[in-house]
């Protein structure tokens, strides 16, 4: 899956299998006039919003269903096995007093396996990062970034490299009762229910290889070493909590750096149509911050809010995420703005942004000790061309323009009020996958229900009668589903679906 070489210059080079893209076919659907014609019940169409892949963003967050997805797939008996992944080889560059310059390669890579258990689905995670090899020294340059710590100091200016391992997890899913669900995950290495997306995970962040400054104030636990998650959900909303582990991970980033579940956090979604995704949560993490010299570690209390929106026509799309965190810590409380974009034509030409500003403390920016806390922003962009046309992936060629903004108190430290900065970068990733009917009369390259040779085996809501299910026959074979809609969306692409469901035995 994820393979590292050297290049001439001895940089660490991070690759992935990726994605089989699904093209439509052209077959004809078979003629369903000798269906039984009822409709479907709500519950149904429910079980089918929110049993696809598409909603599914790190840990048990949430994005817009009309999200694309971009994943390599195949079936091993009961299992269904997907995998995903993003990787950059790139060189950063920022401007004035505390700016540096690093090549290194930003790069994660996903596993999950998911079967049938008993009434519901289980599925299996893990995430590894290579960045412990390909990220040098305490982190790669990012002007204003701030967050964990490295050599015995506040880490400032820089992104820590993630952990080896970023997640491994468990995940329960199964009908609770008529129109609701229940859901346990958790794992050694896992994302409590916190904030927004995690931004390797956004759509709107995907093409971007440089971290949010902001991130320690949104989703800066979406790696934790120990995480139990409940939640409760229907077709549009979900209430979750979790305890977990809210320490930082140290910097051997080879480890697993174990706690207590002592912290806790509880959030809630709402998704008001296929395009929209919205949450806001709020965490107590327990000794979440390493004390200076001898001071004991530090609480952190947290807020987050966010909004996600996301519409794809074919193989572009628009992917757009705004979210505001506050952080409170030792009576002393800081607030966080982000908004990022991505707007991607034919899968080919990407354009994307982000606008960030935060205040921060003397401890965060590694400054002389006050009570002052400072307002800093920053204002970034780029463009990426992905040139590969192969069903499976995109390698593609990018740059990038930043500029760190400052008050006037730091201009001594950072030498200008605005230090701008650069990055050029190779980029891999899969090709994109788009959801079906996500925009009212527009058509798109995937639709995946799920079917089933035999009635019984079908996962569907409470009061499902198997005697009744809907079917059709394509290519000689007779398929059963949940509801008339899964059917006829069946009917649009069958071979998608067909691709998604194991062998007959």
């Amino acid at each position: 899956m994820c393979v590292r070489w050297r290049c001439p210059s001895g940089v660490v080079v991070i690759s992935a299998l990726m994605l089989q893209s699904a093209s439509a076919q052209s077959s004809s659907p078979q003629s369903v006039a000798d269906q039984q014609q009822h409709e479907a019940t709500a519950d149904s169409h429910a079980a089918d919003d929110m049993s696809t892949m598409a909603r599914e963003g790190s840990g048990t967050s949430w994005v817009p269903d009309s999200s694309p997805m971009f994943m390599v797939h195949r079936h091993n008996g009961p299992w269904m096995l997907t995998a995903h992944d993003n990787a950059f080889l790139q060189y950063f560059h920022e401007s004035g007093d505390r700016g540096a310059h690093q090549t290194g390669s930003v790069n994660w890579l996903m596993g999950m396996a998911e079967r049938t258990a008993g009434p519901g689905q289980l599925a299996i995670r893990a995430m590894i990062s290579l960045e412990p090899w390909t990220i040098r020294e305490c982190g790669y340059p990012d002007l204003l970034a701030s967050g964990e710590r490295c050599d015995g100091q506040k880490i400032h200016d820089r992104q820590h490299p993630h952990d080896l391992f970023m997640e491994l997890s468990a995940r329960y899913d199964a009908p609770l009762a008529r129109g609701l669900r229940w859901q346990l995950f958790g794992g050694p290495a896992a994302e409590p229910a916190l904030g927004p997306a995690a931004y390797p995970h956004r759509v709107s962040a995907m093409p971007n290889p440089l971290a949010p400054m902001t991130h320690h104030w949104l989703d800066s636990t979406h790696v934790s070493f120990g995480v139990v998650t409940g939640g409760v959900y229907a077709k549009q909303w979900k209430v979750e909590a979790s305890a977990f582990n809210g320490r930082e991970p140290d910097e051997n980033r080879k480890d697993f750096d174990f706690g207590a579940l002592d912290s806790v956090s509880g959030r809630i979604w709402f998704l008001p149509s296929a395009n929209i995704a919205l949450q806001v949560s709020a965490g107590h993490l327990k000794e979440a911050e390493a004390g200076e010299g001898l001071e004991p570690r530090h609480d952190v209390d947290k807020a987050t809010a966010s909004a996600t929106y996301s519409r794809t026509s074919q193989r572009s799309m628009w992917a757009t995420t705004a979210g505001w965190g506050r952080n409170s810590e030792e009576g002393v409380a800081t607030n966080a703005l982000l908004v990022e974009t991505n707007v991607t034509r034919d899968d080919r030409d990407t354009w994307f942004g982000r606008f960030e500003v935060a205040q921060k403390t003397a401890h965060d920016l590694g400054v002389v000790a006050t009570q002052e806390t400072f307002v800093v922003s920053k204002l970034q962009g780029g463009y990426a061309r992905y040139f590969s046309e192969g069903p499976r992936f995109k390698v593609g060629l990018g740059v990038a323009a930043s500029a760190g903004m400052v008050p006037e108190a730091l201009r001594p430290v950072y030498g200008a009020r605005v230090n701008p900065g650069f990055a050029v970068f190779l980029t891999f990733r899969p090709t994109m996958m788009s959801p079906v009917g996500s925009s009212p009369g527009e058509t798109s390259t995937m639709v995946m229900v799920q079917t089933a040779y035999d009635p019984a085996k079908l996962i569907c809501p409470v009061g499902f009668d198997p005697a009744g299910a809907p079917s059709t026959t394509y290519d000689g074979k007779r398929y059963y589903f949940c509801s008339t809609e899964e059917r006829d969306k069946f009917l649009t692409n069958p071979a998608m679906s067909l691709s998604m469901m194991p062998p007959k035995r």
